[in-house]
């Protein structure tokens, strides 16, 4: 099979001449000969959420295969501390050779997506990735069906604070261009190295929020400038989307530190600007194909079952969803974020929105283009539904495994479909309606909302009861006591101090 040689095509797959799927240690070994690599680099998502490292430099062929057969040893205790306890602290990491790539801020370096596992050789059953993969798999067997999903990450870029020219207005940078577009050649840098590794990128470009001059008590930021800019990928099987995710957020960061700048993801970073929103867009799969729409083009039974879902998981979600006490800084009313549970078309302020999804629609560039003489062969559904609560505080793994969690929910009983009817909604009219539930307004409340609903986690052995008392305690804690909202500094203590979480 031959492998595109766009220019933004993974390397090792154009080297090797085959996808990464096909991808096995006698491959590696010829890229470490041919390519004079240095050092093998283990990633793996730790409790924090963000991704880690291990360095292993290469010395000869022997050494290499051993690596990449039997993995290494780490100290579990110190990935998942406050679970796992210090007198079992041993896991393995072992690579996931489809995920190898070559790390764009180490020339020297093969790196891969590693998955941890247990002395016995099995997977940890704590562990964030492998709780998703357990989730998909319960989904699959259960529903007959393979749901996948794509995240819109969206991120502040603060620079340094230059003579203003070409000034962008308040909440008015949606879209913009150079030259009021202050970063677009740091984020096209970023786009760059994540479609070369992932293949995933569906399109970028600058958001809502702009701050002149940010004022704070922490000297890293105080002064800067913040220009907020999103990335959007196309949709993949939720397993593949949740590693692509935390590897894009990885590669944000390196590459604004590159330049002198900090990427970062917190959920709000000042009042009255657009929070960073983590949006998450669904789709059900059958036989490979889009099944969110019936032969009409209207919402397949199936797609209004995956919205029910949604509202019966929606407040417990939260947990994984909305870490920081910053996130209910940023889930108020009027600014396109949600606070009830309900859902509607198009509509940006409500929980659960129906995109437009060329419904029926195909080949549009035609009419505008008159000239053209030939037609798209592949004109398969792309509808999806997107849940809007989530933001940058996000356990990306733990949160798309309770996506998949309502997802199998919603096929095993008819209450899916009541809800959805139930909670549908037109227009705004949604705040004074009675019907439609809220979502959690603290920490306190969504860490509670977990406790109350573990049972719809930890069915069928996917979530681990331990996993769900950690997470649970660990948002409660991040409550925060009464205070004055009239001093603007207590307000964005809140919101600054968890810069770089996750």
């Amino acid at each position: 099979m031959s492998v595109s040689n766009f220019l933004l095509a993974n390397p090792i797959s154009v080297f090797l001449n085959k996808p990464n799927n096909d991808f096995k240690r006698k491959d590696f070994i010829r890229i470490i000969e041919q390519k004079k690599i240095e050092r093998i680099t283990f990633h793996y998502t730790a409790i924090d959420g963000r991704l880690k490292e291990l360095k292993l430099p290469v010395s000869c062929t022997e050494h290499a295969e051993r690596i990449l057969a039997e993995g290494e040893r780490v100290d579990g205790s110190s990935l998942f501390k406050g679970m796992v306890d210090a007198s079992l602290s041993d896991l393995y990491i072992i690579p996931e050779y489809k995920t190898a790539f070559l790390n764009p801020f180490d020339e020297g370096s093969l790196d891969f997506i590693c998955r941890y596992m247990t002395k016995d050789g099995n997977l940890a059953s704590f562990a964030p990735d492998n709780i998703l993969a357990k989730a998909r798999k319960f989904f699959c067997e259960k529903t007959g069906l393979d749901i996948k999903a794509m995240g819109e990450l969206e991120f502040f870029i603060l620079s340094k604070r230059d003579q203003i020219s070409y000034p962008v207005g308040s909440q008015k940078a949606y879209h913009e261009s150079a030259p009021f577009v202050k970063n677009g050649e740091i984020l096209d840098e970023m786009v760059r190295y994540i479609t070369r590794i992932t293949g995933a990128v569906k399109y970028s470009h600058s958001e809502v929020g702009f701050i002149d001059k940010i004022e704070s008590e922490m000297d890293e930021i105080n002064g800067m400038q913040a220009e907020q800019l999103e990335v959007e990928f196309i949709p993949t099987n939720v397993q593949e989307m949740a590693d692509v995710l935390v590897l894009a957020r990885w590669i944000i960061r390196n590459v604004a530190y590159k330049h002198g700048c900090i990427a970062t993801f917190v959920p709000k970073l000042e009042e009255g600007i657009a929070g960073n929103g983590f949006h998450f867009h669904i789709e059900l799969v059958k036989d490979g194909r889009n099944i969110m729409l019936d032969s009409n083009g209207k919402l397949s039974g199936a797609a209004f079952r995956l919205i029910g879902g949604l509202c019966e998981y929606a407040g417990s979600l939260n947990a994984f969803g909305n870490t920081s006490a910053s996130s209910y800084l940023r889930l108020v009313p009027n600014q396109e974020a949600p606070t009830r549970i309900c859902w509607s078309d198009l509509n940006r302020s409500v929980l659960i929105r129906v995109p437009l999804g060329w419904a029926n629609l195909h080949n549009l560039a035609k009419k505008i283009n008159p000239q053209e003489d030939s037609d798209i062969v592949d004109t398969q559904c792309r509808q999806t539904v997107e849940l809007r609560s989530p933001d940058g505080s996000a356990y990306v793994h733990l949160l798309m495994a309770g996506i998949v969690m309502a997802a199998e929910w919603a096929f095993e009983t008819d209450r899916s479909l009541e809800l959805a009817e139930k909670l549908y909604v037109k227009g705004d009219n949604f705040e004074n309606n009675d019907i439609v539930g809220s979502l959690p307004s603290s920490c306190k409340e969504s860490g509670q909302n977990l406790i109350d609903r573990r049972n719809l986690y930890e069915r069928g052995n996917i979530f681990p009861a331990s996993v769900i008392d950690y997470f649970a305690a660990s948002i409660k804690k991040e409550e925060i006591l009464p205070i004055d909202f009239n001093r603007p500094s207590n307000i964005k203590k809140i919101m600054h101090k968890d810069l770089h979480k996750h």
